[in-house]
């Protein structure tokens, strides 16, 4: 049987600095696998890393399709996962009916309809001892105006992965939702530009990497990075979301 790492969203941004960190910290795998849709910047990254195997998926998780072949190669390699990573998502700014509808389905296929997919198939092929990661966003904790269907699929991935942790825990596998501030990536180049008080809590990807294994490894059920994001996250919980979505919109 093989122990395998799975990383989705896994050519760029907190998917590439998620695979760097594991590697850095000679994490032992038999082999990592790395999903994401453009092929080249995925072999790059896994060229960087001799002393690893690497497995290289180029999927598109915004098709369906992806599901059935992620699942085939599970079997093929007799592979057991300890540990997932769902990272894979987009986003996108502005007035809901300016933004292309077709966006916005793709949006909702990566962000709801592959992590679900992904973790449904992953936990047949985990045992006791797995972990699973499901990034999500501080976005999630109420509503975004002009950010909305980005933050509403993010509320679902926190709450689909709170009550995840819940059913899984008489099975002894762990699941961590990370819920990051913007962070200075090449997810930002291709959601849009962010508004003046977001750009004040922006974050590192080294940090927020860091901050998630940690807590992975302590068992926690969300990481948060830095005291800006904690203390906003509490403020988005016990305010009035018409207040919140004031300030969002400035």
């Amino acid at each position: 049987m093989k122990n395998i790492a799975v990383i989705t969203g896994a050519s760029s941004g907190m998917g590439k600095k998620f695979v760097e960190t594991i590697c850095e910290s000679q994490q032992t795998f038999d082999e990592i696998w790395l999903v994401a849709r453009r092929r080249e910047p995925m072999e790059k990254l896994a060229n960087q890393y001799q002393e690893y195997k690497f497995k290289i998926l180029p999927l598109d998780l915004a098709s369906k399709d992806v599901y059935a072949t992620y699942e085939d190669e599970l079997k093929k390699e007799d592979a057991n996962i300890n540990l997932l990573i769902n990272n894979a998502g987009l986003g996108k700014t502005g007035a809901f009916h300016r933004v292309d509808l077709e966006y916005y389905m793709n949006m909702i296929e990566v962000n709801i309809k592959a992590l679900t997919a992904f973790t449904h198939i992953s936990l047949k092929y985990m045992k006791k001892g797995s972990k699973i990661v499901n990034m999500a966003s501080i976005a999630g904790f109420a509503p975004q105006p002009y950010f909305n269907v980005y933050a509403a699929s993010k509320a679902y991935v926190i709450s689909f992965s709170r009550a995840l942790r819940f059913e899984l825990k008489e099975r002894g596998i762990k699941v961590l939702t990370v819920c990051p501030g913007p962070v200075d990536t090449e997810f930002l180049d291709v959601s849009g530009p962010v508004n003046s008080l977001k750009k004040g809590f922006f974050e590192e990807a080294d940090a927020v990497v860091k901050k998630a294994l940690r807590d992975l490894n302590r068992g926690k059920e969300i990481s948060i990075c830095g005291y800006k994001m904690k203390t906003l996250s509490v403020f988005m919980k016990i305010l009035p979301h018409h207040i919140i979505m004031r300030f969002m919109k400035e």
